[in-house]
């Protein structure tokens, strides 16, 4: 039951029966009264004083009168200008919490087989390095983006492009050959990405001294600088012993390919352990070492139907100035392709794979331009979800500066950020021993773990993912403000208050229609009927940071609630009926939003 479409509903009704006019539902204008005003809803008049042929005033009143006397949820009303503050009924409030509170699936929609199908794409890493606080922001993105668009009714497929070919693979791979002296997961006690990760850093620092070296020895033959690093860049033996790797990698030489998928299944299993800590996954998995060549394939036949076009040097490229933008290029002069014709073939292997009706990428801001191109050349492709293709752009993500630095130096492991949220979690419960003393050790540490990761997540996604953000840890994981231990320590809260009634009534009771109801009750009511309302904004904005805020506003308004009103020592039997009620609708209501970003709430804290 939603309360505003059913006042949305009989206000229609009213001014059909006054002034004969069938209103839409942007002329139905209904949003919450204003504090220093009396009422719950208020109705703006001014679409209807045309047909009324009366003051925006006398035509309220005419439909507030109307109202009264037709629906019975509203009691009274009073007029200021031309908005009509509508006051319901308490017997209507109790019918809402019921219906809430009865709900299983309350703010969400199920999908049914004619439900579109919606595709996300998020993650996308490379198998030269571990996953960083970058991608902890991506996958949390898009973990959450897919929970919500299925709250709104989507068939969802949640999807991953592995970059696991190309140079900087081979980088890795080389300097395992060379360093390495056989060196596997199993024999470091290292996760394989973090492996793998540091043999990338290898290659890069035995690099760098081999440039410096040749860079000193050509400037000692006389040479300028500049020139000289540019020699030194060319004649790199590292670097040509990689660029043969990749070449022999395309020719599909047994022994690099099967040096390549070792290394690779390590690093993937590395993954795996990351993806799990962090509660996401992936419905189909994609790998651009199969792609690659679907898009070149596509990229021919577009050159064969004109739209693209050859140069003289044997590159393909998309002339796109007609759509005031600029030449694309598709495929080099050698013939290899670039991240644009990877992408073209991603796109057909998923479209061959689903019937995808819309097509989202969670990929930071950096990619604008990239994704407007994609967008066109993907309908000029015939994709049909192509020209409507959404780039879920989201902005960078930091630490302060000095806190957290990884092995590199340069990036924040996630793996590490993991651990050492979970560990302040640990801390932090260490200082309420009192009140988990007669928990295990194991329970303990799951707490733990639920609230760490739970302050990690909602700081990240209660932020507009457009918009870059610090990331601070401890304020992260503090217990007051808009936090994720705040939120579930209060459904922690409400499962101790349930707890103790479970054995001697049911946690509604014996509540009635006529039940009194106060009205900072009548506000937490309201804004858990909201819920629906915040689901369906976050999946038409592509918007996460709606359900977290929502979470948070409704926790704040419970505490309000329970700061100001006994329950379980409460003695009249209605009016506590009411407040367990509304506890378990609340606590319900926590459980889903939060679940819709991915976070656990503990059922004790």
């Amino acid at each position: 039951m939603n309360i505003e479409a059913f006042i949305s509903k009989a206000a229609g009704e009213a001014v059909k029966a006054l002034y004969g006019i069938d209103a839409t539902e942007k002329m139905l204008q209904l949003q919450k009264t204003r504090s220093e005003f009396e009422g719950n809803l208020t109705l703006v008049v001014f679409p209807f004083v045309k047909a009324a042929k009366k003051s925006p005033e006398q035509t309220a009143q005419e439909i507030g009168d109307y109202l009264v006397q037709n629906c019975s949820a509203i009691e009274k009303f009073n007029v200021v200008k031309g908005f009509l503050n509508l006051s319901i009924g308490d017997g209507a409030w109790v019918e809402l919490l019921s219906a809430i509170d009865g709900d299983d699936y309350f703010g969400m929609k199920q999908a049914t087989d004619d439900s579109p199908l919606v595709m996300i794409e998020y993650s996308s890493p490379n198998t030269n390095k571990p996953l960083h606080l970058g991608h902890v922001r991506n996958n949390l993105l898009g973990w959450s983006l897919a929970q919500i668009m299925e709250a709104n009714g989507n068939k969802v497929v949640k999807t991953n492009i592995v970059n696991d070919r190309g140079i900087h693979i081979c980088k890795s791979m080389l300097a395992w050959l060379k360093y390495g002296n056989g060196e596997t997961p199993e024999s470091s006690g290292k996760k394989g990405d973090h492996l793998i990760g540091d043999y990338y850093v290898a290659f890069d620092k035995h690099y760098r001294a081999e440039l410096k070296e040749l860079t000193e020895a050509f400037v000692a033959e006389g040479m300028e600088e500049e020139a000289a690093k540019e020699r030194a860049e060319k004649e790199s033996t590292l670097m040509q012993e990689a660029r043969a790797m990749l070449v022999k990698w395309e020719q599909n030489d047994p022994e690099v390919r099967a040096l390549w998928k070792k290394m690779n299944d390590w690093v993937y299993a590395g993954f795996d352990e990351t993806y799990k800590a962090l509660g996401v996954g992936f419905d189909k998995i994609y790998y651009e070492s199969q792609t690659y060549l679907e898009g070149k394939e596509k990229v021919e036949e577009g050159l064969e139907k004109g739209i693209f076009y050859r140069r003289d040097d044997g590159s393909v490229w998309a002339d796109l100035t007609g759509e005031g933008l600029d030449e694309k290029l598709l495929l080099r002069a050698d013939g290899t392709s670039v991240y644009m014709t990877q992408d073209i073939g991603t796109a057909k292997l998923r479209f061959q794979d689903f019937p995808i009706d819309k097509m989202i990428y969670v990929v930071g801001n950096e990619q604008n331009y990239h994704f407007q191109v994609l967008s066109i050349l993907l309908d000029k492709l015939g994709f049909k979800w192509g020209k409507d293709l959404v780039h879920f752009s989201y902005g960078m993500v930091e630490l302060p500066n000095g806190k957290m630095k990884s092995r590199e130096g340069t990036v924040v492991d996630a793996d590490d950020l993991i651990q050492k949220m979970i560990g302040d979690a640990r801390e932090m419960s260490r200082d309420k021993v009192n009140k988990l003393e007669d928990l295990t050790e194991e329970e303990a540490q799951e707490i733990a773990r639920i609230v760490g990761m739970g302050a990690l997540k909602y700081f990240i996604l209660k932020v507009d993912a457009r918009k870059n953000m610090l990331f601070n840890p401890e304020e992260s994981i503090d217990f007051n403000g808009n936090t994720g231990p705040f939120i579930q320590y209060t459904y922690a809260r409400i499962r101790s208050i349930l707890r103790k009634v479970q054995d001697t009534m049911s946690p509604i009771g014996p509540m009635s229609p006529m039940s009194p109801i106060h009205p900072k009750e009548i506000a937490l009511i309201q804004q858990l009927a909201a819920f629906g309302t915040a689901v369906k904004q976050a999946g038409t904005d592509y918007n996460v940071s709606v359900i977290a805020n929502y979470c948070y506003d409704l926790a704040k308004e419970f505490n309000g609630f329970y700061h100001d009103f006994p329950i379980l020592k409460e003695e009249d039997d209605q009016k506590r009926a009411v407040r367990l009620a509304l506890c378990d609708a609340v606590a319900k209501v926590i459980k889903t939003g939060m679940g819709l970003l991915g976070i656990e709430v503990p059922e004790r804290m």
